[in-house]
């Protein structure tokens, strides 16, 4: 035998940290959302402000002194925030029904790990389970509770798991576990006990990703104490899986060998009486470009959020997807310089001429990264511009130019192109990192807001 080595209270009631605004519905109720339209001319962004015009509504009556707005917010309305993302929930349910189309027979699994990349556990659990997804997954158990404690239905399977995990409250859950390792079935044996209810389990071969999964010379002992557990009615494998080193790479010779590896290791558990429910070793990439690889179940990530896996190979239009993050900041400050001036901590961006600076309330705290500094892109009344010096922890600087601008003002950092602005793939080339770590690095002090209507469930 060889086989190759290899988240509105509903979301602070599950844990999650990030702050939520109301959902508002961009289609009309009983209305779909319809397929991800073709890309297309941009809409217009409009005119541009004229120098000293602020965003939002008109000003108010003056108070006694003549000078300030009747709440002294300049034109924003008290609680406008400073930054927002904006959750398109539409085209994640588009995005997932486009991977159900791809992967034909097999079932899809939502990845939702990660607070579904940043863009909030619940609400795109539930709007991926309506676009088809018949499956969740995560990565910690406490993630998996917490979907079942927000009253998310659907089998759902939680993989990276440690020994001082609660792994009886899961199976009571029913959460189906991970197992590569013989102390993980002692551990699904003793929930199981524990609740006398039978633990659902997965066991994950290592065949040829280096990470986790029970290795080749480890794989029967895996596998014959799985079925003897089985055997005692303490669990049921319900699945086999791995995960694939290179599939970001179509046509790379170790996804080939790594798939050879796995019908290996397929075989031997049903030689030892297995009779798991799905095979499962397709991420994103090979969901959408390797469907040898789709068995009976694939687990998209990247691609539910509407990004590319495949950058360099296609962008998300190209390949049927629409973002469904938009980050957004608005102006915190604009003002003159002169020729000369040194921008943000050291210095490291200087002014060619006298110019205006406008100042966004977001930093490498909120997930800006530190290393797009005199690299990331924005878009600012139109026109794009780039971080102009060194991203701070709360704030980082755009040179303007002579456009107008004003405090208040929209800051788009990503979104899915539809004004002209960046992608999340474009600040990942800027950072040198990828798009999942952009969009997942969002933090917990940027509220979200929901569109797109809500899923089945929301309220």
């Amino acid at each position: 035998m060889s086989f190759g080595m290899a988240r509105e209270a509903e979301n602070a009631a599950a844990g999650y940290g990030a702050a939520v605004t109301a959902v508002v519905d961009r289609h009309p109720p009983g209305v779909s959302a319809g397929p991800v339209p073709a890309a297309g001319p941009a809409p217009s962004a409009g005119p541009a402000p004229t120098a000293g015009s602020v965003a939002g509504p008109a000003a108010g009556p003056h108070s006694q002194d003549g000078q300030y707005g009747q709440d002294g917010q300049d034109g924003q309305q008290a609680g406008t925030p400073h930054a927002q993302a904006r959750i398109d929930l539409a085209a994640i349910r588009a995005n997932v029904s486009r991977l159900c189309d791809t992967a034909g027979s097999a079932e899809v699994m939502a990845v939702v790990k990660a607070d579904a990349y940043g863009h909030g556990a619940v609400p795109v659990a539930r709007a991926a389970l309506a676009g088809g997804a018949t499956w969740l997954g995560v990565a910690g158990m406490r993630e998996a509770l917490a979907l079942r404690a927000a009253g998310v239905p659907g089998r759902l399977l939680a993989w990276l798991l440690t020994p001082g995990d609660d792994w009886t409250a899961a199976v009571a859950a029913g959460v189906e576990l991970s197992a590569g390792a013989p102390w993980a079935v002692r551990a699904a044996v003793r929930a199981a006990r524990a609740v006398d209810r039978p633990a659902l389990l997965h066991l994950e071969a290592e065949t040829g990703l280096g990470r986790g999964g029970a290795a080749a010379g480890d794989w029967q002992t895996l596998v014959d104490g799985a079925a003897a557990a089985e055997a005692a009615g303490y669990l049921r494998v319900v699945g086999v899986w791995s995960h694939l080193a290179r599939a970001d790479e179509p046509g790379h010779p170790s996804c080939a060998r790594q798939l050879a590896n796995f019908r290996d290791a397929a075989g031997i558990a049903r030689r030892a009486g297995l009779a798991p429910d799905v095979l499962h070793l397709s991420n994103s990439a090979a969901t959408l470009t390797l469907p040898e690889a789709h068995f009976d179940l694939v687990r998209p990530g990247l691609a539910v959020y509407g990004l590319s896996p495949v950058p360099d190979l296609a962008g998300p239009a190209e390949l049927g997807l629409r973002p469904a993050m938009t980050l957004t900041a608005r102006l915190a400050s604009v003002k003159r310089v002169p020729a000369g001036q040194g921008v943000s901590y050291g210095h490291r961006y200087r002014t060619a001429r006298a110019t205006t600076l406008g100042l966004v309330p977001l930093g490498y705290a909120d997930g800006v990264p530190r290393h797009a500094s005199q690299a990331g892109p924005v878009l600012v009344a139109g026109r794009q511009h780039t971080v102009a010096g060194t991203v701070c922890m709360d704030q980082f600087v755009v040179d303007l130019g002579d456009a107008p601008a004003a405090p208040g003002d929209e800051v788009v950092l990503f979104g899915p192109g539809d004004r002209g602005e960046p992608g999340a793939a474009d600040w990942a080339r800027a950072a040198h990192t990828i798009s999942h770590e952009i969009v997942t690095r969002i933090g917990a002090r940027i509220p979200r807001a929901y569109t797109g209507g809500s899923a089945p469930g929301d309220h």
